[in-house]
């Protein structure tokens, strides 16, 4: 009992940390985009429209190991694609991607850190 006792302190104390990213898709253009979709390891997420200036958020975590890629539309309705940064299982933090008049700029936060997943 004592020891159950002492786990639930020690868990209360320090917490669970998600191993998420927290991933911004920002359009920095002056005019929409569309159908918005970023590949990862294991999985893809996305949306139909962005807004010029807006912001699209979503966590998610990564099985696996790969790299991420940028799939969009412009207003001239011509598809563009562009490779991001290579993640690994257990990778966490924030990631942003701009997508400017110019070009698309994939942003690592500090933190965006990788960490080996435990085995059983």
């Amino acid at each position: 009992m004592r020891f159950i006792c002492i786990a639930l302190l020690t868990l209360a104390l320090t917490g669970c940390r998600s191993l998420n990213i927290e991933a911004t898709i920002s359009n920095r253009t002056s005019t929409p985009v569309t159908l918005v979709e970023v590949d990862y390891p294991s999985a893809s997420f996305g949306t139909q429209n962005l807004a010029p200036g807006a912001d699209y958020h979503y966590r998610f975590q990564i099985i696996g190991s790969g790299p991420t890629k940028l799939l969009y539309t412009d207003a001239l309705h011509q598809d563009h694609s562009s490779p991001g940064p290579t993640l690994a299982e257990g990778a966490h933090g924030t990631l942003t991607v701009l997508i400017t008049p110019t070009a698309v700029e994939w942003q690592p936060g500090p933190t965006l850190k990788t960490e080996p997943t435990p085995q059983p």
